[in-house]
């Protein structure tokens, strides 16, 4: 996602949300941004949780351009790696734990946190220097047998949106 406003200060803002009302101000201020996009008016928002829904279409069943919604975002959280392909509990995408519970009230802060990590956050950074990718997995690797994990599918989501 190459918006101007999904970046390094969004991220710190939503690691920030619970301790700081400035922090919280500023998280609304840019998720409800309009934006203009093919004629149209959109909010930043949209756009992040359209971009969330693109890593979990072929999961959620979502039709291209569709936003996912809080229950696509808390059904698909604990499907998000970091690293390689070790899946053990350092790879496991370490945002879900600011999340112990996604509804209605977090979806759309988890999605930030998400899409704002991969343009601007350490997880950029990571991939940048160290060659480390989000990856997209089955359910939590975590609670799965090792022959479950064997067979599951992984996709390697790379920056710029090429996918490998």
């Amino acid at each position: 996602m190459a918006h101007p406003l999904i970046n390094r200060a969004l991220y710190d803002a939503i690691i920030r949300f619970d301790e700081s009302e400035e922090a919280r101000e500023y998280y609304y201020r840019i998720m409800d941004t309009k934006t203009e996009k093919a004629g149209g008016t959109d909010t930043v928002r949209d756009q992040i949780l359209r971009a969330y829904a693109m890593l979990f279409c072929d999961d959620i069943g979502a039709e291209a351009g569709q936003p996912a919604g809080p229950d696509e975002v808390e059904a698909t959280a604990d499907r998000l790696y970091t690293g390689e392909m070790g899946l053990d509990p350092r790879h496991w995408y370490r945002m879900r734990y600011h999340f112990p519970v996604i509804d209605e009230d977090n979806y759309d802060r988890f999605a930030a946190l998400v899409i704002s990590d991969l343009s601007a956050g350490p997880l950029r950074e990571a991939a940048l220097n160290g060659g480390d990718m989000l990856l997209v997995g089955a359910v939590n690797p975590l609670r799965m047998t090792p022959e479950q994990r064997a067979g599951q599918k992984l996709r390697k989501v790379r920056l710029g949106g090429d996918e490998a």
